[in-house]
């Protein structure tokens, strides 16, 4: 069931790590917000440049959360961050680098085409976005006085199968590349079941990925080393990878027309939070909970909505904004997430719960001692039920889901013994 977009703080995020990428970063951030992002997770790690320095207009701006992040190979690791503590903040979530350019065709934004494909697509609960890879234009030094966008017109004659996700980040489970995730039981990603489904993806969206740039730009990535790459790979910008034959095949300046065309008719301007529609929205989706004798009818299959309600509550809650009568909202949402978990609940909105379930517990509210007695109770019938899959299909991925919900009945009795 779909749920209210006016619950959510943001419609699409945009989540990256990244180094050294203070020549670079503002023309991303002002593409992207044209073409519809409204906020921006970024991590920082250990930029010596004056990257923090670039951002800083925007972190005011309220347009980005910055996080300093050190270490070499974090990708996977930021990413898992962002997307369990944001999930039920933001509608979408897409995951890219600094040198990718999320292009929707036809004049869209990035978030008219995700609602067009997955309201289709109602299983799938993410776009695998293909790359088209941008070459050097031949360029052997860097012009920093003029965009990647302009400088870097030619590209390769063929769509990348190499893919970046934009996900409803409540569906995912985990992941173990940067390129794609795993998620909750009876959801897939769309564009990777067949070729068809990819090309036919790719005429609505595609990635343009500016990897080479000019040789001077290249050959710096591989001195500095960058945030964006997973496992530490430091081979990754290796001089004997840099070429001007390769990616360079057709010019291309579509992204140039669809900036303007967007800056033209939006005026790239964010989205800010109106906190009081926020609170507005959670009233009219919980309204009904304070009618007396509601069947449980009305609780099934509304779990993701009432789990966003909670989190919205709590995060009005700690900005101090009309705290009893959020206080009030909160408790309503609780409920109502206590009596679904008793009502006919399926596996994808019980792993959904459990997700949030360690932001639930702590909250001082008498019914969250109900809610963990509910948990404690299903539990064992969704491991009797995973236990049927593996057998049945012997899908031994799912031996993860199986050995994740101990993880939840220890967490469960070491919160019961600490408040003791």
């Amino acid at each position: 069931m779909a749920i209210d977009k006016d619950l959510f703080l943001y419609d699409l995020a945009v989540v990256a790590i990244m180094k050294n990428e203070a020549p670079y970063v503002k023309e991303w951030l002002d593409y992207h917000i044209l073409a519809g992002v409204d906020h921006f997770y970024i991590f920082d790690n250990e930029s010596p440049d004056n990257f923090k320095e670039v951002l800083q207009p925007y972190i005011d701006a309220g347009i980005v959360t910055y996080k300093f992040y050190p270490g070499t190979g974090r990708q996977i690791e930021a990413y898992t961050e962002a997307f369990k503590a944001y999930r039920f903040f933001c509608r979408y979530m897409a995951f890219i680098d600094a040198d990718e350019f999320i292009f929707p065709q036809n004049n869209k934004s990035i978030v008219e085409v995700a609602d067009e494909i997955l309201k289709e697509n109602p299983t799938s609960s993410s776009l695998l976005v293909s790359w088209i890879m941008y070459g050097s234009n031949n360029l052997e030094k860097a012009d920093y006085s003029k965009g990647v966008l302009e400088r870097f017109t030619r590209r390769s004659k063929k769509l990348e199968m190499t893919v970046k996700t934009i996900a409803d980040p409540r569906k995912i489970f985990y992941m173990t590349t940067p390129h794609y995730f795993n998620y909750f039981l009876g959801y897939n990603n769309f564009g990777e079941r067949t070729p068809e489904e990819k090309r036919g993806l790719a005429e609505k969206i595609f990635i343009n990925h500016y990897r080479l740039k000019s040789r001077e730009e290249f050959l710096n990535k591989n001195n500095k080393f960058v945030g964006d790459v997973a496992y530490g790979n430091k081979d990754y910008y290796n001089a004997n990878k840099f070429t001007h034959e390769k990616n360079n095949e057709v010019f291309d300046d579509r992204i140039l027309k669809y900036r303007n065309e967007r800056k033209k008719n939006y005026g790239g301007n964010v989205r800010q939070i109106d906190y009081r529609k926020l609170e507005n929205a959670l009233i009219k989706n919980l309204s009904p909970i304070f009618e007396k004798k509601l069947s449980h009818e009305f609780f099934e299959d509304q779990m993701e909505t009432f789990l966003v309600c909670r989190a919205l509550a709590q995060y009005l809650d700690e900005k101090s904004f009309d705290k009893q009568n959020i206080s009030i909202i909160e408790n309503a949402a609780l409920n109502a997430i206590n009596i679904t978990l008793q009502t006919d609940i399926d596996i994808a909105d019980v792993e959904i719960f459990l997700s949030e379930l360690p932001n639930i517990l702590p909250r001082n509210y008498p019914v969250v001692k109900n809610i963990r007695e509910s948990t404690l109770e299903i539990i064992p019938k969704i491991k009797n039920v995973f236990k049927m899959l593996i057998n049945e299909d012997k899908k031994r991925s799912l031996w993860r889901n199986f050995y994740y919900y101990d993880s939840i009945l220890s967490l469960l009795k070491g919160f019961e013994t600490y408040h003791k």
